[in-house]
């Protein structure tokens, strides 16, 4: 899985200390840190505890939650190690509130399930991330039978969901799977181990379920996939290309965006799609991963940096407006300083919206973990490496967005900054902040779309100012 899936948008909540506060057992509290995907998964999971009678610790003052769910990410080890953290905080508390429900799920859940329970045999349910539509179900035998249970179950099925029960943490803004699994195996990526093979939704319930999002008045859709672009519908054999068109047809629907792409899976049909169906954002993430073809060879990314810049620039010829965004790791296992310049010369040449770097974290079950220690990369090289990246990241980034200023973008308002400014996300997904106070203009509220001109451009997002009424 790529690395922007496995650290963007992470919305994770700590525990501290056990609480001195009484609890409640008819609520809930669900922990998700890691990929869009694993944040989808979790707002599954509350609509599901919330069909259930259940409400969400935070509405009630005053009372600690009955049931607590850690919804994990295995990407990369510091997840693990704040799992085993959180449980050894809750473990008291299961000793002082045996009625207390703690269950533990996501890829690492998936992949060290066994484990998890030997390490804590408190623990009343482990359920890994095929077994999501379950959950209320497992929480439901665990508050009435106190039956413990371990569901690691992958299926092989085409996914379907109960989307109208998901408890969504927008309201104007909603993520959708379509796929799910991935056949790539890049050999520093668990996902094909933690997630499964490929399995696409079909075509037919996404679309009933973004109808359903439009009646609930949502207007941005992002389509979610561990590798989107690899979708294929099971009935018809059309590719993400066909589904944005199919989906952008969906009358109230003004944005879609999609999550993530596989540079080889860059096909003529998605291209068409992104220069010819307006409500489909210019905006692609494209994860390069490395700029050195030894790099690459050894990640089984199956390109080379020259093959991928031809990519970028097929997607450019076809939306010049686009912006492309990307994944790199530094660190990786044999990664030499002129492999790694090599790196620093595909940014200068991409010229990235944005980007996600990390450093190599070997991952347990993947290839590159079993290669051994001679060719790891000592960390301090590798801190060092990713700290230059992103130092050359930020002054191209700088470059690009002051070339931006005196232009005009519809930015879809997200809510207000530290500094009491509003802000939002152009379709291209540069945040912008506007200059004034939130209240500036009459009506304007988080989901609603204003046209903004471009005053300044720094090195992480915009400043601008109203330049028109937006809808």
């Amino acid at each position: 899985m790529d690395s922007r899936m496995s650290e963007d948008s992470v919305r994770t909540a700590t525990l501290g200390d056990p609480p001195a506060l009484p609890m409640h057992p008819d609520t809930f509290e669900v922990q998700t840190w890691g990929c869009q995907m694993n944040v989808l998964d979790g707002e599954r999971m509350a609509g599901q505890l919330e069909k259930r009678g259940l409400r969400r610790a935070d509405s009630l003052k005053g009372a600690a939650p009955g049931v607590i769910l850690l919804n994990t990410c295995a990407v990369r080890e510091k997840s693990e190690h704040k799992l085993f953290s959180e449980l050894g905080v809750l473990a008291e508390r299961k000793r002082e509130q045996p009625e207390l429900v703690v269950g533990v799920t996501g890829c690492v859940a998936q992949v060290s399930g066994q484990e998890i329970l030997e390490r804590a045999p408190w623990l009343d349910f482990v359920a890994g991330t095929g077994q999501v539509e379950r959950i209320g179900e497992l929480v439901d035998a665990a508050r009435r039978e106190r039956r413990q249970s371990l569901a690691l179950e992958l299926p092989e099925e085409d996914p379907v969901y109960q989307f109208r029960e998901i408890s969504r943490g927008s309201a104007f803004q909603a993520y959708v799977t379509v796929i799910e699994g991935c056949d790539q195996f890049c050999t520093f990526c668990i996902v094909p181990f933690t997630r499964g093979r490929e399995r696409s939704r079909r075509a037919g319930e996404v679309l009933e379920e973004l109808r359903h999002l439009v009646s609930l008045g949502y207007t941005e859709v992002t389509l979610l996939g561990q590798t989107v672009n690899a979708y294929r519908d099971p009935a018809e054999g059309f590719g993400l290309g066909g589904l944005l068109r199919r989906a952008a047809s969906v009358e109230g629907l003004r944005r879609l965006r999609f999550l993530t792409s596989h540079p080889r899976l860059v096909d003529d049909e998605l291209l068409a799609a992104l220069a010819g169906t307006p409500a489909v954002a210019p905006y692609l993430h494209l994860p390069a991963q490395s700029g050195s073809d030894t790099v690459l060879r050894r990640m089984k990314r199956r390109y080379t940096a020259a093959e991928y810049l031809e990519i970028v620039a097929r997607v450019r010829g076809a939306v010049p407006e686009i912006a492309i965004s990307s994944d790199f790791i530094v660190g990786f296992p044999g990664e030499t300083e002129a492999d790694f310049e090599e790196t620093l010369a595909l940014l200068r040449a991409a010229r990235f919206a944005n980007l996600f770097a990390f450093r190599y974290s070997p991952r347990p079950g993947t290839a590159s973990a079993r290669w051994g220690r001679d060719s790891e990369v000592p960390e301090t090289i590798a801190a060092d490496r990713l700290r230059r990246l992103f130092d050359l990241q930020a002054d191209l980034q700088r470059e690009t967005n002051e070339g931006l200023v005196g232009r005009e973008f519809e930015v879809l308002l997200e809510g207000t900054d530290r500094h009491g400014q509003a802000t939002g996300r152009t379709g291209c997904n540069r945040i912008v902040h506007l200059e004034g106070p939130a209240e500036a203009a009459e009506g304007e509220r988080p989901g609603s779309y204003v046209t903004v001109r471009v005053t300044r451009g720094n090195s992480n997002s915009l400043i601008g100012v109203r330049a028109a009424s937006g809808a």
